[in-house]
């Protein structure tokens, strides 16, 4: 096995979180209310943004949200089990 390089493995780890965070907010919807759905649904956020940069002409505003769940976790730590195993 090669090294991989870190733009990769990045990639590799942020589908992860991404397939399992968009399969645990399926699994959320499709179970009825109670405990369990509240277990795939509880997430942690982060955010960084409206920041806007005004030069004379031109205007850019960046922003950044993540939100990741349960699901999502496992997710990652999947892809990072899989990476080992991509050439």
């Amino acid at each position: 096995m090669g090294k991989k390089s870190l733009g990769w493995i990045i990639l590799i780890i942020f589908l992860g979180a991404l397939l399992g965070s968009a399969l645990g907010e399926i699994i959320a919807y499709l179970i009825p209310n109670g405990v369990v759905q509240q277990f795939f649904l509880t997430s942690a956020q982060a955010h960084f943004g409206p920041a806007t940069l005004n030069i004379v002409i031109l205007t850019l505003t960046f922003g950044f949200s993540f939100k990741l769940n349960v699901i999502g976790i496992i997710g990652i730590m999947i892809a990072a089990y899989l990476l080992k195993w991509v050439n």
